[in-house]
């Protein structure tokens, strides 16, 4: 960071808040996502409706997609205090020791809405905090352009192919650097998010209007058709029914008019005969069809078809048609309200759910890491070796030294050779990671993707040093309380 920043050591990150001196500003921001159990209700929701149809809906999202920056190497990077660390939770027991890398529980996407009102998804996993409700990811994907949140923030661990396994953890608070927030300086491109306790999509049962009216949760009222006698019986015992539309007749019209339809008419047979061919109003229709009926049936006909019996003393109508067309007419329909509520799940804290991966900072350059995202967009050169569905993984040693970026503002940028493209946005680099624990500790999250040969693929990405201002902001976000939105009986909570 370019700013004078105040030291953090690992002891005092057991303080639950710093003090600066009375000039300084602090080294971290924070907004609100949905803190109101109803709006996160809401924006939970918004995902998981109609069995994740907006989920699957949503793209990745990268601000210099279009654009690959170059790094320029500068020096080792020297910490702003001593190295410390927050260990991690785990929620998956160790497993036999496998030359295969396990993924953890703890990463997922995060979904929400851009300005434009994109639907739109980064990386990111959940880590340990006091409070355990905290997922790490890139700044840049909760802050659009450092400046306001981004709308319907939600983060869903675990994601794969369109699931939502562990449920929907909607954002409370967000946290990250002053310098992001205020100069969109990418030197601090990372984010601490608060999220409430997990939501599962609510069961639906239908109830009376009494409980209907009483119900806090999610509800709406389902309109069922029904007959005439139906709703004049609903109306005389003051039920809920209503109807819409009215009776009107069939119009008369052109055979090309829109949406005309063609009724047969039965004629006589001078009308029949006298009737043109061809395709318009009381023009023939088909040829004339006899039909063998019963003496009831005979005697009784009274139309225009004519009358006959055969040699063998057998009943016969022959019925003539002409065309007629018609714009339909319309018939008032009916319905009876019925009442459902939705009965929603509390899938409790994220950390107990899925755990937490540690957060690491001022470590020493050079550090062994595992990367995990869901790239998704395609290389500089076209090819597309990513789908986004799954996770993916890419390991190695950090860069010695601290890298440039001629744009955003970026001085201090650590590095890995990899090469996952955008999509991977906010993916956690674990430090330490313990293959049959999944667990490890966060001593980076992607933030720029380079190509540094210049043959049109993603071959390093990069992220914030995580220093000292770092351990501030997740301090202060760990502190962050946040809540159940729903109630022991599925209602949602005030």
């Amino acid at each position: 960071m370019k700013r004078l920043l105040v030291p953090l050591t690992a002891a005092s990150l057991s303080a639950a808040a710093l003090t600066l001196p009375a000039n300084a500003a602090p080294d971290w921001v924070q907004d609100p996502l949905a803190p109101k159990a109803a709006e996160a209700y809401s924006n939970a929701y918004f995902w998981l409706d109609a069995n994740g149809a907006a989920l699957k809906k949503a793209t990745q999202y990268n601000v210099d997609a279009k654009d690959v920056q170059k790094l320029v190497s500068t020096q080792a990077k020297t910490p702003d205090g001593k190295p410390g660390s927050a260990s991690p939770t785990g929620t998956t027991p160790p497993v036999a020791k496998s030359t295969a890398v396990n993924l953890p529980r703890s990463i997922g996407k995060v979904f929400f809405l851009d300005s434009a009102g994109n639907y739109r998804w980064c990386s990111a996993t959940s880590v340990q905090s006091r409070n355990r409700n905290l997922i790490a990811t890139a700044g840049h994907c909760v802050y659009e352009r450092g400046k306001d949140v981004f709308a319907k923030w939600v983060f869903v661990p675990g994601y794969y192919q369109g699931k939502a396994p562990f449920g929907v953890y909607a954002g409370a608070y967000a946290f990250t650097s002053y310098d992001l927030d205020t100069y969109d300086d990418y030197d601090g491109d990372f984010a601490f998010v608060a999220v409430h306790n997990g939501f599962a999509l609510p069961n639906d049962k239908k109830v009376s209007f009494k409980e209907f009216q009483a119900w806090r949760g999610d509800k709406w009222v389902k309109p069922v058709e029904i007959s005439p006698a139906e709703y004049a019986k609903c109306v005389l015992t003051l039920g809920h029914c209503w109807s819409e539309g009215a009776d009107t007749p069939a119009d008369k019209v052109g055979p090309d008019f829109p949406g005309a339809v063609l009724e047969k008419v039965e004629a006589s047979e001078k009308e029949y005969t006298d009737a043109k061919t061809g395709k318009g109003n009381g023009f023939k229709l088909g040829e004339p069809e006899t039909v063998p009926v019963t003496l009831p049936e005979y005697t009784a006909y009274k139309g225009p078809g004519k009358k006959t019996i055969d040699k063998s003393g057998n009943y016969l109508i022959t019925h003539y048609y002409t065309q007629k067309w018609v714009k339909p007419g319309l018939s008032r329909k009916y319905y009876m309200a019925e009442y459902v509520i939705g009965i929603a799940k509390d899938l409790g804290r994220l950390g107990d759910a899925v755990g937490g991966q540690g957060v690491a900072w001022n470590q020493p350059m050079g550090q062994n890491v595992t990367a995990f995202g869901y790239p998704s967009a395609p290389h500089p050169d076209g090819d597309k070796a990513f789908t986004g569905v799954t996770p993916k993984w890419c390991s190695g040693k950090t860069g010695t030294k601290t890298y440039q970026v001629n744009t955003f503002k970026v001085e201090t940028h650590q590095v890995l050779k990899c090469s996952m493209t955008p999509g991977a946005d906010g993916a956690p680099w674990l430090m330490k990671y313990d293959n049959n624990k999944r667990t490890g500790y966060v001593n980076g999250v992607t933030s720029m993707f380079h190509d540094q040969d210049g043959n049109g693929r993603i071959d390093f990405i990069s992220s914030a040093y995580f220093d000292g201002e770092t351990a501030d902001v997740y301090n202060k976000a760990q502190y962050a309380a946040t809540k159940s939105i729903v109630g022991p009986n599925g209602e949602m909570m005030q």
